[in-house]
């Protein structure tokens, strides 16, 4: 499989990405290695990982507690004390083996330690293989609101190995493919009729869609870097999933939803917006519909959640002014940046999801 090249980096892929990173080791020679793991990672991934790498260099483990709640400024501070504790110069090199929230906290964490130390990411989940994998985004929540305190840092490699997603959950699977639907509807009609003509949904039909994921992300982010235009197009269905998400993480009463899952919602909610704002045409709307139902369970969101949902749009990283903007859509592969939209109208998409 071609690997991909993303700004100053590749992206390498299966056997011939463990040769790329032990030539990457031996050549930079660095002074230890640290890898970031979570539980998880630690007990089924490291073992691959480990097997693989070919280094004389001492090579420490640092872990954290596997979750979205932990993706914080204080587990930050843990591994920034971690890596001060062992030894860790600006010669060092940090391994971050998980996924997005391992990825987005390594990058983060190796960004900032001594003003930036060297860091490859090794993606284990769906998810953070066809999200995570490119645009150089790093950072950490700050309580619910999701992504607030980052900057972009690009790693020296990614390395993708579909290994190591025979250790995550069928529900972890299913949400990293609300990723991969997103880039089918928004950039690319044939990756979504894929999705659409799959009688179920496992790691061999999977696997295939992988790397034209990362293509389609790649594509988008080397032409707008830092968000200033196209790369907005990425947030489709995310401005009200991600408030969904950070409600149900913060209700106590709530079970958690996975990042797939609520942004499954929230394509569901803004694909309705974009038919009623922007005419998106009605069957369109009822196939995403019907197919995100066949792949998610629904989900019950109460009318007396939608105040704190829509509260928390607010928040969004992506408003400006106090204004929150989406992406809309007017056909498959066609959008428009930077919709307003209406309390009102908001309610209506819930209720649509709802009914």
């Amino acid at each position: 499989m071609q690997p991909i090249l993303s700004n100053n980096y590749f992206v390498n892929f299966n056997e011939d990405a463990y040769q790329k990173l032990n030539s990457y080791i031996a050549e930079y020679k660095p002074s230890a290695i640290f890898i970031l793991v979570d539980e998880n990672t630690n007990n089924y991934c490291l073992p691959i990982l480990l097997e693989a790498l070919e280094t004389e260099a001492e090579i420490e483990i640092i872990e954290i507690e596997a979750g979205e709640e932990n993706k914080n400024i204080e587990n930050c501070s843990g591994v920034w004390h971690a890596l001060t504790e062992l030894g860790a110069d600006r010669k060092s090199l940090m391994i971050n083996l998980g996924g997005g929230v391992i990825t987005d906290l390594g990058g983060f964490v190796a960004s900032t330690f001594k003003r930036g130390i060297s860091f490859v990411n090794i993606p284990t989940t769906l998810l953070s293989m066809v999200d995570a994998s490119v645009g150089g985004k790093t950072g950490v929540d700050l309580g619910v609101l999701k992504n607030q305190i980052g900057l972009f840092s690009d790693p020296e490699m990614v390395l993708i190995d579909p290994r190591y997603l025979e250790t995550i959950s069928n529900r972890e699977l299913r949400s990293g493919l609300a990723e991969i639907i997103k880039y089918g509807i928004t950039y690319d009609i044939r990756l979504w009729n894929e999705i659409r003509n799959f009688k179920e949904f496992n790691l061999s039909n999977i696997s295939k869609l992988i790397h034209r994921s990362i293509e389609i992300k790649n594509e988008v982010v080397t032409k707008d870097p830092k968000e200033k235009g196209l790369r907005k197009v990425l947030n489709f269905g995310h401005t009200l999933g991600h408030a969904i998400e950070s409600y149900f993480l913060e209700t106590e009463d709530k079970e958690k939803l996975t990042h797939g899952e609520a942004i499954a919602i929230g394509m569901v909610t803004e694909a309705f917006i974009s038919q009623k704002l922007l005419n998106f045409p009605l069957e369109h709307l009822k196939t995403i519909k019907e197919t995100i139902l066949t792949v998610y369970e629904k989900v019950t969101i109460n009318q007396t959640d939608y105040d704190g949902i829509i509260d928390l749009l607010i928040h969004d990283k992506k408003n400006v002014g106090g204004h929150v903007n989406f992406v809309l859509l007017t056909d498959f592969e066609r959008f428009k940046l930077d919709c307003k939209v209406e309390k009102a109208l908001l309610i209506d998409a819930l209720n649509y999801y709802n009914a």
